[in-house]
């Protein structure tokens, strides 16, 4: 069991925000509580698509230390459409995590290759 961080991504004001979820509400509360977070700004449906809370950078970095694991910016799309098995969307996931590190190797690679 685990919680998770995303990618900070989304402004709110002066701040940019990621989500926070985990594999339980247990897990999910427990983290907040740890951090602070006020049950209030829990996110569930019908008001939010999946259960979450929105952090702030640096709440973002407390919750790492706490021994969040920090994943891509797909982490919270893919992290659903598992639970809802939407084996399609994970699949396509898959393809882009995939793609994207060939880049970056490649990447890699020709700076190494034109360093002297």
């Amino acid at each position: 069991m685990a919680v998770y961080v995303d990618q900070p991504l989304f402004p709110f004001g002066r701040m940019v925000m990621c989500h926070m979820w985990a594999d339980s509400l247990d897990e999910l509360h427990a983290m907040a509580d740890r951090l602070g977070l006020k049950r209030a700004w829990f996110q569930c449906p019908p008001k939010a698509s999946w259960e979450h809370y929105d952090v702030s950078k640096g709440v973002r970095a407390k919750a790492l230390a706490f021994g969040a694991i920090e994943t891509d910016r797909y982490g919270a799309v893919y992290f659903v459409a598992q639970r809802e098995g939407r084996t399609e969307v994970v699949e396509r996931i898959d393809r882009v995590r995939q793609q994207a590190a060939e880049d970056a190797l490649a990447e890699q690679l020709s700076q190494v290759e034109a360093s002297p």
